[in-house]
């Protein structure tokens, strides 16, 4: 019980520690939003440029790619979610701070230490999750959707992709969350395996049936469009071979650690 730095506490003290961590975390997050909000535009020039990668590999005049909206307060609304959206990812260092000073004093030496590094490669999983996103699953999807076009002639009708902003901003929100989340399971999985829930035997005995867990599960978090389910499935199911060995690590790792307990005890018992 040393291990612990918690001491017991009326309830009111923790609520307001509670509160404290609260309104650090949204104090982070309103001043995030404050300059993201100043910076909307140009942010959302960034989010822009996958979608003129994806027009130069439909072979078209990038000069005329464009974006339109169709109310008046649509592409403002628009800035106020790419300003919200940005604000979350900067703040979140914050706010994982926070968290993590609510909850280790009533940890153990060794949880905080287990609970750690798990609390820094999250962020860096969603990150490698948005990047794939931003350099190649966004293109994709937008040229998937561009080569639909169809050029006046010989009767037919000019049909052409002209993407509303609110429209744009969703899909590549949707996106990256949608991987951002899958890049958890390596995470989640190494963690239940930590504690007892999971093995990696019963992981790798269920895999056919994740692997139809997994289009369903793009099919849900995707545009209903081949490209992105198909895009999104494929690394799901990559990222549950590496929590299948990640699982094994955690375990011959608590083996090591109980072999070498044993042989201690032996040997203590051997001087006796």
């Amino acid at each position: 019980m040393s291990d612990i730095d918690d001491k017991p506490q009326p309830l009111v003290e923790h609520l307001v520690e509670l509160r404290s961590r609260l309104i650090w975390s949204l104090g982070a997050f309103f001043v995030a939003f404050i300059v993201c909000f100043f910076f909307a535009k140009h942010l959302f020039n960034l989010l822009v440029i996958p979608y003129k990668w994806a027009v130069i590999w439909a072979h078209l005049d990038v000069t005329k790619a464009e974006l339109i909206y169709t109310a008046p307060q649509e592409f403002f609304f628009t800035q106020v979610k790419v300003s919200m959206f940005c604000a979350m990812v900067v703040s979140f260092p914050v706010i994982a701070a926070q968290v993590y000073k609510f909850v280790a004093p009533g940890l153990y030496k060794n949880e905080r230490a287990a609970f750690l590094p798990f609390l820094i490669a999250s962020p860096v999983l969603f990150l490698m999750g948005a990047a794939l996103v931003y350099f190649f699953f966004t293109p994709m999807v937008m040229w998937f959707f561009l080569a639909m076009q169809q050029a006046p002639g010989q009767g037919d009708v000019a049909i052409s992709l002209m993407p509303k902003v609110s429209e744009y901003l969703s899909l590549i929100m949707s996106l990256v969350f949608a991987f951002g989340l899958v890049f958890q399971l390596p995470v989640v999985t190494t963690l239940l395996a930590r504690v007892g829930i999971l093995e990696s035997k019963w992981l790798a005995e269920k895999r056919k049936y994740f692997i139809v867990i997994a289009f369903i599960a793009a099919a849900i978090l995707t545009p209903p469009d081949p490209m992105s389910q198909i895009g999104l499935a494929l690394p799901t199911i990559l990222l549950y071979e590496v929590s299948i060995y990640a699982a094994k690590l955690v375990e011959r790792g608590r083996a090591k650690a109980a072999a070498s307990e044993g042989s201690s005890l032996t040997d203590v018992d051997a001087r006796d």
